[in-house]
Order: C-alpha cells, then structure tokens, then sequence
C-alpha cells in the first residue's frame, strides 16, 4: 500500500505534463488556421473538470474562464487583422471570402512545402504560415477579378490579405503562448 502512496503523487505529476504536452501540441495547430486557443480551453476544462481539486495539479475554473477570455481575444486580433487588412484596401465581400479559402488552402499546402526547409520543425512553420498567406493573397486577387476590378486594385486588396493574414496568425498565435504560460503557472503555483 506504501508503493500507492508514493506513486499516487507521480501520476499526478505525469498526467499534468501530458496534459501540458496536448496543450502545446493544440496551440501550436493555429499555425495552420485551426481553431487551436479553442481546443486549448476545452481541454482545460476537460482537465479542470476531471482532476479532483485540492490535488497538486488541479486547475481551477477561474484559469479556465481567464483562458476563454484569451481565446475571443485572439480571435479578435486574427479576424481584426483580416477584416481591417482587406477593407482598407478596398476589398470586396466575395475577394474576403475566397481570401480565407485560399489561406485554408494554403495552409495545408504548406505543411509539404514547409518539409522542404532543412530546419526541423521551422520549416513546416515557415512553410505553413507563408502558403495560408500566400493563399489569402490569391484568394483576394481571384475574389476580386472575378467581381470585374482590375489587375492593380484586385493586387492591391490581395496584398493587403497577405499581411494581414500573417498578422493576425502571428498575433493569435502571440495570445495562444499566453494561454500556455497561464497554463503552466497554474500548474506550477497552483492556482
């Protein structure tokens, strides 16, 4: 029975760095467009929900309800950053929507792409985030020839889709290493 008890307070530590493990490996999935911050809170809840408080590694629904509040925070910069970039470029309703077609696309397509960069990791990375903006900025030009503008104002709004994609990917994903540190805290401080 001793054995239970000293190994009681192992597991506990185990199942906190897999669960901080699936919560990395969850955030780092908003390179790729996916709604990882959202997948982040519902594990975390899961989590909360499941580890009996007043254990050394539970997590209170407080971190859970601050982790939310991050999500529709990053979800705002991201879909901020979108809507600004191709609004003051004049863009349309139609070269939006097949803007986050195209970046959808993209970033699939960079996965591939990215594995051809000999840096481990950073190259998928970099190849994700370059093709889902790239695919923004076809997406955009298309969307915008297709409603009759020209080649100048259709590169103009499909620019902006661009930078304004990789912006918003850069700042969700800003607010999503957040999450992780709140998650982290948590665990270690106990709170």
């Amino acid at each position: 029975m001793q054995m239970f008890e000293i190994l009681g307070p192992m597991f506990d530590i185990l199942w906190a760095l897999l669960f901080l493990l699936v919560a990395m490996i969850f955030w780092a999935v908003n390179i790729g467009g996916l709604p990882g911050n959202w997948m982040v809170c519902g594990l975390t809840a899961i989590y909360a929900y499941f580890v009996a408080d007043g254990t050394r590694t539970d997590i209170g629904w407080i971190v859970v309800i601050v982790l939310v509040v991050l999500s529709l925070i990053g979800e705002l910069i991201e879909f901020g950053a979108g809507a600004l970039g191709t609004t003051t470029a004049g863009g349309s309703k139609r070269g939006a929507a097949l803007s986050l077609l195209g970046s959808l696309i993209g970033g699939f397509v960079g996965v591939p792409v990215g594995a051809l960069i000999p840096i481990p990791v950073v190259g998928v990375v970099i190849g994700i985030l370059f093709c889902a903006s790239l695919g923004a900025l076809v997406g955009a030009v298309m969307g915008e020839q297709w409603k009759g503008r020209d080649m100048e104002a259709s590169m103009r709004v499909g620019n902006a889709a661009f930078w304004s994609r990789l912006a918003g990917t850069l700042g969700k994903i800003w607010v999503g290493a957040i999450m992780i540190g709140v998650l982290t805290a948590a665990l270690i401080f106990h709170f």
